[in-house]
């Protein structure tokens, strides 16, 4: 997509207003975990979206002062995320003609905890995009709703790779894939709801909070660390192969399939972490007491418990929203738990 096929009309007035937006995080099923200039993945993936887990942001735009930005996260100033945001508004100038001609009060707060293992760089991008195409519409003229989806996706990835998949429902594709009709390493695509099975369109997420503090190697330095993996490009080709078996699970409601593909994803990405130079494990004890006692749990009664990791120690354990999931709740309630920190658990849904 042209720089050009983004600018829109340019005929703009620009004034103040204030505008607020609301963006939820999503959990990937098939990893991103590797990219190239640009945000652009060396994968592509796909990701559920959570109900509950948003960031909520209002955004206050001066015209005519110098070009500033000031954040508050619940409250409180934030001036290192400022300078972020900043730097994030500059490189996105050729695409927002008008973003640097005024200052900006930006003030955003979380329904869930800091350093939780929710994805909150994607709904905090992904929430700032939608309040920047909402000003961009005010200033520039209309703009058709699918429009500025695609391009508050666009500007979401620029911020945070994995933001550009928040802006839409369900299952959301990022990456281009032939598996995929639509699909593009630029924005994300929502993965067409007639391809899914009824089975997988009603699901529990409650993410176990293993570990609720900063972690040791950050996602961005993770990424940048499989430029120089040995096994990163098997594992680009690989997650690009598994859409194949992901395409088939998902129209026919395979659920032991999804749940043993969604599984190898998500320790896949760990073991990039283990063969990086350096090699790094964000696992704690608790996350792998957890994902043993799952699988017993499993293996036992037969029901669909399973679990997928972000880059962290914190286990999102999935369960569809059936006749099992009460059996499943009392499980986790009394079994895993204890291995949280103070009983830490953040319980969303995925529905559409």
């Amino acid at each position: 997509m042209t720089t050009q096929e983004f600018l829109g009309k340019q005929n703009f007035k620009i004034h103040t207003k204030t505008v607020s937006e609301s963006c939820p995080s999503n959990i990937a099923l098939i990893k991103y975990w590797g990219k190239y200039e640009n945000q652009i993945p060396a994968n592509p993936s796909i990701s559920y979206t959570l109900n509950h887990c948003k960031t909520n942001t209002s955004m206050e735009f001066l015209a005519d002062e110098n070009f500033a930005v000031q954040t508050f996260l619940a409250g409180h100033e934030e001036v290192k995320f400022a300078e972020k945001i900043e730097k994030y508004f500059k490189n996105i100038e050729q695409y927002i003609p008008w973003i640097l001609k005024g200052k900006y009060i930006i003030r955003t707060e979380n329904t869930f905890p800091h350093s939780s293992g929710i994805a909150s760089s994607a709904s905090g991008f992904g929430a700032i995009a939608k309040c920047l195409m909402k000003l961009d519409e005010e200033f520039s003229g209309n703009t058709s709703e699918e429009e500025s989806l695609r391009k508050a996706s666009f500007l979401a990835r620029l911020g945070s790779g994995s933001a550009c998949r928040s802006l839409y429902n369900g299952l959301v594709v990022w990456g281009a894939s032939d598996e995929v009709e639509g699909s593009s390493d630029l924005f994300a695509v929502k993965y067409p709801d007639s391809k899914i099975h009824e089975v997988f369109k009603n699901f529990n997420d409650w993410v176990l909070l293993i570990h609720e503090g900063q972690k040791s190697v950050s996602s961005t330095v993770g990424h940048g660390l499989m430029n120089t993996n040995p096994y990163a490009e098997r594992r680009f080709q690989e997650a690009r192969e598994n859409f194949v078996p992901m395409k088939q699970i998902l129209k026919g409601g395979h659920m032991e399939h999804f749940i043993k593909l969604v599984e190898h994803e998500a320790l896949t990405l760990h073991a990039m972490m283990m063969m990086s130079d350096p090699a790094f494990i964000l696992m704690k004890t608790g996350t792998m007491e957890v994902i043993n006692k799952i699988w017993e749990f499993r293996k036992q009664t037969g029901l669909p418990l399973f679990f997928t990791l972000d880059a962290g120690a914190n286990v999102h354990v999935l369960f569809p929203k059936d006749a099992s999931e009460e059996k499943i709740k009392i499980f986790i309630e009394t079994e895993l738990l204890q291995h949280t920190q103070n009983n830490g658990v953040v319980k969303d849904v995925m529905q559409f």
